[in-house]
């Protein structure tokens, strides 16, 4: 059990990229900052299943807080992946337009980039995007390029905003579900499935179950309504399919099918926006992959679906007002929304962290601390040194010879590494999140054991107390003997 009543500056609901780059933000203040989530590790919500896109900026209204933080996120993202060791690939993406009566649209979201401030927009026509995608459609008549969109690695950005907090005094309490909120004097309660908490401010970055939280203790609600998105990754093979992001002209629910290349050398396709109640089912379904099989045709040719590996789906949080809410409530001071992140959320992150820790600081006006660390390191990668360094590397520690993970080449060494640095790897997903094993062709259907082994090994776990992502979601079930 939680001790009760122990009183925090600030307390986060929610390990996303949101919550994770606000709690990073905060953290170079004078500040006890709790982030509280529900799941058994950060990045088990939206923040692990989406595009993985850094979007330029030219698709919000401008104008809108959604614009500005899009903007400015893209424009820091260079600093903060470099600061977080953060792989990050700039590669630029295209609108493609397919219809001539369409060209318009092109040009209005030209226009709204130019007006959001961002930098480097061209209409190509269709010579000139076929020349920089040759496997764009052949009906592809004009495309918007955008250089300054890229790619990057969603699970080790917010693992990284993570780490970095916590290396700077945030606290992490997993698997804490908050059920109820209630105002104190000085502040609020939060009533959870492990205890109380008590804080002076109340961060309400809780992804899908955001207005749940704003509800409790606002008298002007709002609403958020979970968009499904699904995806297929194909394999590294196909990796050469596109070397940019490839966008359709956005539609009523977002921006349609994209195809882009992802970081680590795939291909992703998707997603899907299939609005729901359910705020907790990400299972695929297959009206949803046929969308995306039929949709992302219609941008990009002979794309090789009979090499994907695995598909997916993930919920985005839908505020009825299509707009980011960051805000402290004028009917519930020390209580401030981080609501309604949806894309562009990923690509905002930083700019949503600043933005968050600048309300913050005004409402407590701590001090700045002296020693904060703004860096770093992530989790060595044995691939990105020459043969004579692996070597050497090797010899100082064997664990980097001992290949667990075939398909992605992932040593023991890394697997080490993933389980004791800060808010370590406790579940296979854990593992896979931070180092990719278990994400390769075979989509860990040979390494898992072998990763288990060494979880139980490492966590003095039993075997059969390893899971796959937290509570029920074990793995071992019973000895082959005794069934």
């Amino acid at each position: 059990m939680m001790e009760e009543k122990k009183m925090y500056d600030v307390v986060i609901i929610g390990a996303g990229v949101s919550g994770t780059a606000s709690a990073r933000a905060l953290s170079a203040y004078d500040l006890k900052i709790c982030v509280v989530e529900k799941a058994e590790d950060v990045c088990c919500g939206t923040s692990k299943a989406n595009s993985a896109i850094v979007h330029a900026g030219y698709d919000a209204k401008p104008g809108s807080l959604m614009a500005k933080l899009n903007v400015r996120g893209n424009k820091m993202m260079p600093q903060v992946v470099k600061d977080l060791d953060v792989p990050f690939n700039p590669c630029g993406s295209l609108v493609v337009c397919r219809e001539e009566e369409d060209e318009g649209l092109l040009q209005e979201l030209y226009d709204q980039g130019i007006a959001n401030g961002v930098e480097g927009l061209k209409i190509l026509n269709k010579e000139e995007a076929h020349a920089k995608e040759p496997n764009l459609a052949d009906d592809v008549k004009a495309a918007l390029w955008a250089p300054s969109a890229g790619v990057i690695c969603p699970f080790l950005l917010n693992i990284a905003y993570a780490e970095n907090a916590c290396e700077n005094g945030a606290e992490f309490r997993f698997d804490t579900e908050v059920q109820e909120i209630e105002r104190i004097d000085g502040g609020y309660r939060l009533i959870t499935d492990s205890g109380l908490l008590e804080t002076k401010v109340v961060v309400n970055a809780a992804g899908v179950h955001a207005d749940q939280f704003h509800n409790m203790v606002s008298g002007n609600p709002i609403h958020i309504t979970p968009r499904r998105g699904d995806y297929c990754l194909l394999d590294k093979t196909a990796g050469n399919l596109v070397s940019r992001t490839i966008f359709q002209l956005p539609g009523k629910y977002g921006k349609g099918v994209l195809v882009s290349p992802t970081v680590h050398g795939n291909i992703i396709v998707g997603p899907t926006a299939i609005e729901q109640e359910d705020r907790e089912s990400t299972a695929t379904t297959r009206e949803g992959l046929d969308q995306v099989i039929t949709k992302s045709a219609m941008s990009v040719k002979n794309i090789p679906m009979r090499q994907v590996i695995t598909s997916f789906a993930g919920l985005r949080a839908h505020e009825d007002g299509g707009e980011f809410i960051i805000e402290e409530l004028k009917d519930a001071k020390g209580f401030v929304d981080c609501a309604g992140i949806e894309s562009p959320g990923l690509a905002s992150s930083p700019a949503v962290g600043e933005y968050v820790k600048d309300i913050v600081v005004n409402i407590l006006h701590p001090s700045e601390k002296a020693d904060y660390k703004s860096t770093r390191r992530g989790i060595l990668d044995p691939k990105t040194l020459s043969a004579e360094e692996q070597d050497a590397l090797i010899r100082e520690n064997p664990a980097y010879g001992n290949i667990i993970c075939r398909c992605e080449k992932v040593t023991e060494g890394e697997i080490l590494d993933a389980i004791h640095r800060p808010l370590g790897a406790r579940s296979l997903d854990g593992v896979k999140r931070r180092t990719r094993a278990g994400m390769g062709r075979c989509q860990s259907g040979f390494c898992s054991p072998r990763t288990m082994e060494i979880l139980a090994r490492e966590l003095d776990m039993n075997m059969s107390e390893i899971t796959k992502c937290g509570k029920g979601s074990g793995l071992i079930v019973g000895k082959n003997k005794e069934i």
